[in-house]
Order: C-alpha cells, then sequence, then structure tokens
C-alpha cells in the first residue's frame, strides 16, 4: 500500500536510512521513547507522520492509541527533524482496514480511508498550514472562513440548502442530502456552493456526478454560465471545469470535474473511456466487475468534495466502492429521496423542498391529469388461432411471420412489451388527438387553427421497438412529417441534438423516449407527459412528471410555442394507468457491491450449493429486477413452482445476507453458519431444477408479437375526479389526524383570533402545518383536502378554484366546530370586506379611488397570507405607489393606523 501511494519503504539502519533522496519514506521498525513505531513518515526529509500496522482484523481503535503514544514520546533527535512537535498525520491499519487522523483538523476524529496519502499531499498540506494558522485544513476553512451568503441570486430554498449544507460541512460530518423539487434549481445551488468552497476553503478538486452522459454537458452548461456574485465574471473565468474523457488526464489546474459515476469508475481501472458525445450506455451491466483498484493518477484525495447529482440506487450497491475510495465528503441531491437515500447520507438532511411548496413559491407549475383508458390497455386481448401474425426480433429487428398454431391470448401488463398492439396504439393516439383541444388543453380551442400548434408532448414507451411504433403512428394520426415527431433514446442518432431540438425548435412538437429523457434532462417548454408505459417506482415516475414541472419566462415560452401566453401547467395523459398503480420502491441491499455474473451461473451454483453470501447477494438483486419485469401471468408460474412468489424468495435473500443476519450466524457458528444461512435462503431454488430453467428462459425472451387482428375500443377518457369512496377515506383519515393533534392545531386557532403572535408568525406556523401534512404517509395538500370535501358535498363555494395554504383556515375552523359551513378562505374575506365597506358608506365615509385601492389591496393580502403585516407595504403591489409613504401619504397617520387595525381585525376574526 505503501509503495502504491508513492512512499519509499526503508529499515532503519546506517545503510538504508536516505532521506534526500526521495520526497517521501516510510521508515520501518523504529525505535522511539514509548517502543517501536512500525512506521514513521518523512516529507522532504521532515517527520510528519506516524503509521501503527496491525494483522487483519486486528483493533484498530487501540492501534491509533499506540500511534499517539509515540507522537508524544518522540526521541530528541526525532523531535529535531519533525515539521512540528505534535505530528499531525496519524494512521492505523491492517493492511485492509485504514484509519486516519489529521490533528490539525478542529475537533480531529479518525477517518476511514482506503489507502495512504500521497507524500505529494502531506507536502502541499503542510505548506496550507504554514500559510494560515488559524485555519490550517480544509475542514477548518469549512468551519472558520466560509463569510456570509450573497442571497442576491438565490431563492429562499436554495438559501436554505447551501446554509444547511456550510453548517454540516463545519461540523465535519461525511455525508449531507439535499431534498429539492424537481426544477428547483439544484444544480444551480451546487454550483453556488462549489465557488464557496473553492475561493473560500481551498478545496482541492470538487467532482460532479451525473446520472446520465448526456446530463454532463448540461451541467458542465451551468457551472459555465454561472455568473459569481458580485462580479460580472462567469465561473470558468476562476477555475476550470473539466468533463471526464478519453485520453485527458485530470490537470492540476482544474477545479470542477463532471462525470459519470461509470466514466469515473473506467478511469480508475485504466480502461478507455467512450467519447463525450458518445450517448450508450458506458459499461456493459452484465460483463463489467466493479472491483477498486489504487490508481496513482487518480489518487484517493484528489477529490476533496463529491455531489451526486439525482442520487440513485446504483450509489448504494454495485458502485459504491467507487464513491469510498476517495477520501472526500459526499453530497446528494434528489427530488425524490427514498428509505436508502436517507439511509446511504446518514440521514443528514441538510433542506428540504417539496414539488408543491415549489408550486406554491411559482417555482414549478402545477399539474392535471387525464385518463385515456382502452380495454386492451386493461385486459388484453386474444388472437385466434390459425392468424398468421409479424413476429419482429427486438434485437435485429428483424420481421418474420408466423401462423398461430392455437389461440394467443396475452395480459395487459404484456401489451407493448412482448405483444405490440398497433389498434391500441393508434387508438390512444387519435383519442389524444382528437381530445386535445376539446378537454386536455381547452383554453386553445379559441386560437385559429393555422396558428394553433400542439403542445410540446413526450411520450415515455416501453422499449426502443415500442417507441419505434408510436413515432410512426404520431405521425400518421396527425398527418405531420419526421421533423413533427421523433424518437430521443440511446439508441438514437445524435441523440443529444435532437434533444436540444425539442427544447428550442418551434417544430418539433413530440418526442418519444424510453428513459433517456426520464429524469434530469430540462425541456422547459414541454406542457404535456403522454405515458404509454407503467412505471412501479414511485421515485422514478416523480423525476418523470418532473419533465413538466419546469417553469419559464413567457418571452422563452413564446419562441417554441406562441400565442399561449404563460406556460401555467402541464398534463400527464395516462393512457397505461400509471397515476393509479402504487409505486413501490425495491429496496436493494445497503452493502458494498460484488462482482456481476450471469444469471445462469448464479443459479447453477443456487443448485449445487456452492453459492457464497456475496452471490446470494448479487442473484437476489437480479431476481427483484426480473420481478418488475415480467407478466402477472410469469410471475404466477413462477410462483407455482417455487410453492412462494419470487418477491418472497428475494426477500428471504436479501435478509439472509444482511449484515444483522451474517452477524448473527457467524457469532452462533463462525463463518461455515454464515455460508449456510446464505445456502438456506436459496433453497427453493436449489430444489426445483424446472424453476431455475423457467428463470433463464424468462430472462432470455427477446421476441415480440405484433397483434394486427384487435381493433381496440375506447371505454374512457376524461379528467380525474376522486370517487366519493376515496374522499371518504381521506376526511375520515384527516379528522383522526385533527383529534390526535388537536393541541397543536387548537394553538394555533387561538392564536389566529386572539392575535397573540404576529401576522407573519401566524403566516409561518400554518406553511408549517401545510408542509407537515404534505409529507408521508399522508401527503394531503390544502387542494387535495378541499377536493375531498367537494366530492361529498361538504363544501360551499364554487368548484375548480385553485386551494392553498390560506383555506387550511377554513378547514381546521370547520373542524373545530368553529364554523358551520366549509366556504374558501379567499370567498369570506372578500364577503367581509364588502360588509365593512358598505359599512362604511352607511356612516358617511368618503373614500377616495386611491384610498379604496390601498384597502381592497389590503383585503387582497389577508386573503393570501391570512394576516396583514404592516411590512408588506413596502412589497409589491404596495410598492407601484409608494409603499408605506404613499400609504400614510394617502390618508394620514391617523387614519391610516386605524384602517389597517380595523381591516385587520374584522376580516380575519
Amino acid at each position: 500500500m505503501l509503495a502504491d501511494a508513492g512512499w519509499v519503504v526503508q529499515d532503519n539502519t546506517a545503510t538504508q536510512v536516505d532521506l534526500v533522496s526521495h520526497r517521501g519514506v516510510a521508515l520501518r521498525e523504529v525505535t522511539v521513547g514509548a517502543g517501536r513505531a512500525d512506521y514513521l513518515m518523512y516529507v522532504d526529509e521532515k517527520l510528519v507522520g506516524v503509521i501503527e500496522a496491525k494483522r487483519e482484523g486486528a483493533d484498530l481503535a487501540a492501534a491509533e492509541s499506540q500511534a499517539d503514544g509515540y507522537v508524544q514520546n518522540l526521541t530528541s533527535a526525532q523531535r529535531f527533524s519533525a515539521w512540528r512537535q505534535d505530528l499531525p498525520f496519524r494512521y492505523a491499519s491492517d493492511g485492509g482496514t485504514t484509519w486516519f487522523r489529521n490533528t490539525l483538523d478542529p475537533d480531529s476524529r479518525s477517518r476511514r480511508v482506503f489507502s495512504f496519502h500521497r507524500p505529494e499531499t502531506l507536502a502541499s498540506w503542510t505548506r496550507e498550514a504554514e500559510e494560515d494558522l488559524q485555519a490550517p485544513t480544509f475542514r477548518a476553512k469549512l468551519r472558520w472562513r466560509l463569510p456570509s451568503l450573497d442571497t442576491s441570486t438565490l431563492r429562499p430554498a436554495q438559501i436554505e440548502a447551501v446554509t444547511g449544507l456550510e453548517q454540516s460541512l463545519g461540523m465535519d460530518k461525511p455525508r449531507a442530502l439535499i431534498q429539492m423539487a424537481t426544477g428547483a434549481g439544484k444544480t444551480y445551488t451546487a454550483v453556488t456552493f462549489s465557488h464557496r468552497l473553492a475561493k473560500y476553503a481551498n478545496a482541492r478538486k470538487i467532482l460532479f456526478l451525473v446520472d446520465r452522459n448526456n446530463l454532463g454537458a448540461q451541467a458542465k452548461g451551468e457551472f459555465d454560465n454561472y455568473v459569481i456574485p458580485g462580479t460580472r465574471r462567469k465561473f470558468p473565468e476562476e477555475y476550470n471545469v473539466q468533463r471526464l474523457s478519453n485520453g485527458a488526464e485530470l490537470e492540476d489546474s482544474t477545479k470542477i470535474v463532471v462525470s459519470t459515476i461509470q466514466r469515473l469508475w473506467l478511469a480508475l481501472a485504466g480502461k478507455p473511456l467512450p467519447s463525450l458525445d458518445s450517448d450508450e450506455p458506458e459499461v456493459a451491466e452484465s460483463d463489467q466487475p466493479i472491483e477498486v483498484q489504487y490508481n496513482k493518477k487518480v489518487p484517493p484525495e484528489t477529490f476533496d468534495l463529491i455531489i451526486v447529482d439525482e442520487c440513485h440506487r446504483s450509489i448504494y450497491g454495485k458502485w459504491r466502492n467507487v464513491l469510498e475510495y476517495f477520501d472526500a465528503h459526499l453530497v446528494g441531491l434528489t427530488a425524490t429521496p427514498v428509505a436508502q437515500t436517507f439511509g446511504f447520507f446518514d440521514r443528514n438532511l441538510v433542506s428540504e423542498y417539496t414539488f408543491e411548496q415549489a408550486v406554491a413559491d411559482n417555482v414549478n407549475v402545477d399539474f392535471d391529469v387525464y385518463r385515456i383508458h382502452t380495454e386492451v390497455t386493461a385486459q388484453g386481448s386474444t388472437i385466434p388461432s390459425g392468424v398468421t401474425v409479424p413476429v419482429v426480433d427486438r434485437r435485429t429487428r428483424r420481421q418474420k411471420y408466423e401462423e398461430l398454431d392455437e389461440e394467443l391470448t396475452y395480459k395487459a401488463a404484456q401489451v407493448g412489451a412482448s405483444v405490440m398492439t398497433k389498434d391500441q396504439m393508434r387508438l390512444v393516439i387519435k383519442t389524444f388527438r382528437d381530445k386535445l383541444y376539446v378537454e386536455i388543453f381547452p383554453e386553445r380551442a379559441k386560437i385559429p387553427v393555422d396558428k394553433r400548434m400542439v403542445p410540446k408532448t413526450l411520450v415515455f414507451a416501453r422499449n426502443d421497438l415500442h417507441a419505434d411504433e408510436i413515432v410512426q403512428i404520431i405521425r400518421e394520426e396527425f398527418g405531420r412529417g419526421n421533423d413533427f415527431c421523433k424518437k430521443i433514446t440511446h439508441k438514437a442518432e445524435k441523440a443529444q441534438n435532437l434533444i436540444s431540438d425539442f427544447r428550442n425548435s418551434a417544430e418539433l412538437r413530440i418526442a418519444v423516449t424510453v428513459d433517456m429523457i426520464a429524469t434530469g434532462t430540462d425541456v422547459k417548454p414541454l406542457e404535456c407527459l403522454l405515458f404509454l408505459r407503467d412505471v412501479r417506482s414511485w421515485a422514478y415516475f416523480e423525476q418523470m412528471k418532473g419533465r413538466g414541472a419546469r417553469t419559464l419566462s413567457r418571452a422563452e415560452f413564446a419562441k417554441v410555442t406562441p400565442d399561449v401566453g404563460d406556460k401555467t401547467r402541464f398534463v400527464i395523459v395516462d393512457a397505461i394507468g400509471v397515476t393509479e398503480n402504487p409505486k413501490v420502491d425495491a429496496a436493494p441491499l445497503d452493502r458494498d457491491p460484488v462482482q456481476r455474473q450471469s444469471l445462469e451461473k448464479l443459479l447453477r451454483n443456487a443448485g449445487n450449493g456452492s453459492i457464497t453470501p456475496d452471490e446470494v447477494s448479487t442473484l437476489a438483486a437480479r431476481l427483484a429486477r426480473l420481478d418488475k419485469q415480467i407478466t402477472e401471468e410469469d410471475r404466477l408460474e413462477l410462483g407455482k413452482l417455487a410453492g412462494q412468489p419470487l418477491r418472497q424468495i428475494t426477500r428471504g435473500m436479501v435478509d439472509a445476507v444482511s449484515v444483522d443476519a451474517q452477524e448473527a450466524a457467524k457469532a452462533r457458528g463462525g463463518e461455515k453458519a454464515v455460508y449456510e444461512l446464505a445456502r438456506k435462503s436459496v433453497a427453493p431454488m436449489a430444489g426445483s431444477k424446472e424453476l431455475r430453467e423457467r428463470i433463464l428462459e424468462i430472462r432470455r425472451a427477446t421476441d415480440v408479437v405484433v397483434d394486427e387482428v384487435t381493433a381496440d375500443k375506447l371505454l374512457h377518457a376524461g379528467a380525474v375526479v376522486i370517487s366519493r369512496d376515496d374522499a371518504e377515506g381521506v376526511i375520515t383519515s384527516w379528522r383522526k389526524y385533527v383529534q390526535e393533534h388537536q393541541d397543536e392545531i387548537t394553538a394555533f386557532q387561538l392564536a389566529y383570533v386572539n392575535r397573540s403572535v404576529t401576522p407573519r408568525e401566524i403566516f409561518d406556523r400554518l406553511k408549517e402545518i401545510a408542509r407537515r401534512l404534505e409529507r408521508p404517509p399522508h401527503r394531503w395538500t390544502p387542494e387535495g383536502l378541499w377536493r375531498a370535501y367537494e366530492a361529498l358535498d361538504m363544501a360551499a363555494g364554487k368548484r375548480g378554484v385553485k386551494h392553498g395554504p390560506a383555506d387550511l383556515v377554513s378547514i381546521i375552523r370547520f373542524e373545530l366546530g368553529l364554523d358551520q359551513e366549509l366556504r374558501p378562505y379567499r370567498e369570506v374575506i372578500e364577503e367581509r370586506f364588502e360588509a365593512w365597506m358598505l359599512r362604511q358608506e352607511q356612516v358617511g365615509v368618503i373614500l377616495t379611488d386611491e384610498q379604496r385601492w390601498w384597502l381592497e389591496q389590503i383585503a387582497e393580502a389577508v386573503a393570501k397570507n391570512v394576516r396583514f403585516d404592516t411590512a408588506d407595504l413596502d412589497h409589491p403591489p404596495f410598492t407601484q405607489r409608494g409603499g408605506t409613504d404613499g400609504y400614510l401619504a394617502d390618508f394620514g397617520e391617523e387614519a391610516a393606523v386605524r384602517y389597517i387595525n380595523e381591516l385587520d381585525q374584522e376580516l380575519s376574526a
């Protein structure tokens, strides 16, 4: 390990010691005052550190104490040659695990590292310490050198994220998670704190990991276009930004490196990297073992910070070793954290910003759901025997014709996967076309036909072959050419150019994809998402949904979709039932990844009893993925052969290789018990050759039947309305919640009525209640609760009106029995304001037009924010007429104060 890291190991003898000829020397078996140190570390002839080496499995905590003891008991000659009397760099290692402590750090503590740091690294650390005695290290600068944040270009959620992360880094927490709604500016936030860490904490290098290669260019563009606050300079004018590419080594001057984790591993492994414009998967999943070896060109200390954008499941398993190779803080960015996300980042959630909050802040636009329901989609179909059908090989696209010897019945889940039902696709597209300006976007029916443009639409297909068929049908049904609708998948030529065209071209209106644009990729003018594939992961569906939520200025929108004004919403057109299915997120193992092997070999090892715990882990992951891909018919067949559902087998395997289960087994009977536990978990497969063979047959299936016989029938197309049963369930759960949290809700109501706190505090409390309701398991929003009351005919007022946090006041008062009727808060305020104005006229008060304007705006503020805060006078719309000064000028000081107090009391009583 020492030699790999650039150290020259020498014996402490007169003929062997040579500190002059080498940058870094590890002197072996050196006597100190308190015994014999395994290694003393010299850099540029100065003693800087110590290593206590142990046999594998030894107590490294005790070894760390030994190393500390050696430092305290150096000989006088050793002290004379030491860089500092208290040697800062201390290691304890058993050859497999290495712990490191840098006593220059504030409140220094040991951390696990992949290997010893290079001599050049320790030399640079000593120089930095000499240049800044008060904050001598990166971690010290994180605590003491970060100045106040310039918030002029940041949204509130971004400010919270940056400050929360910097507080976490200042405490030297190794991992942190930022949850921010899709479209809320995660990358801009990351660029902001990256610049601050580079400038003020002297970060050596920062790695920005993207989910897919096509997002690398997008991320680099964010860095390149970032304008440094308080200046007119852009990020690259101060720091170099580099994408990891073939043949290009990391330059010393590079501060930001953008890459996928696959490319990073290829670089560590010394393998050639694909070109930057390649959109193909960069590592073949079946034949690329994920092993990490020391690389002197990219040592573990290369990065001080690693940002994982759209942090996804692969970091918890297969690619985890790549991340943990580096001695760096880890920061995750995601809109859709799942349980494994929180676990991996040590539950250190430094900021949270939900989709609903983003909509309320106009950072995102809200969405509607439109359902297209067909018979084949719901039930599948049957092709009679004797019919000759086209059969297409999914890999080669070659088509052959086969006569069916017996009728072919297929389930709904097979549509678009193993059976391509053309009329089903055509009926969905025709319905979408016919309803587009009638029910989906009815407000655009008034636009002249010759100026009417199809909203930018993204269609999600099952696979590449499915996408090809959809593209052809869309062109035919809309009567348009190739430039109107295109496929954008990894297999499409020049996919990056197509994404750019879809984002910026007025001509390309519909794109069909499988998953290339499903996450991360920004196409802000998107207004419609058409689902022709199901999604079983809640997190993935939320990412896909986020493609339509982006906002943009009216001018930007008009460049690609003119004559419609602002983008105010997007529509999910559900033609498969994706919005009706529970979104299940599989639970991968939170452990080190293992070498990938073929499914056939893993099943063979399960059958002959030679399977290892690591192979059980791999097999469990493969079967879990297979269980997501197969039809319900296949699932039932496998369950019958196994005597239990495939998912139950997989769960048993996962439990058997968990850390707790393995440690318990080892305590009972050593390694033999661990292996026995793993073998027992695969007993259903070991005892059934037929089961193993059927699993392989299902996995290898590639043929797709094209159904040209079945004529599909439209069952329903319309907006989704909450059912009465669902509404009753929501209200029952909500009332139970009110009872369980009555003290908190009553306290809010009393503060609201008695005015015991400021208006701003009232609204903040209300938003906090709303945020709490939005979180799992309830996920209630004011809009959703109100719709439930409406469905049960318990809410008065105009239907179809949007409802926000202020309406929670009406809902709470109704449930507490304070109001006999549930009415929208705004409607109540407007009615009270009209009554108050009428009373003013009746007592002879004459108001000028200017005064009426002020009072109307105050009433509007109460309707929106629950109470009126005088500080609002210095914000729009009041600043249009001079703010506080203008208000005082139009009323006079005495009347100005009286009217505010009276209106606040009357309207929010």
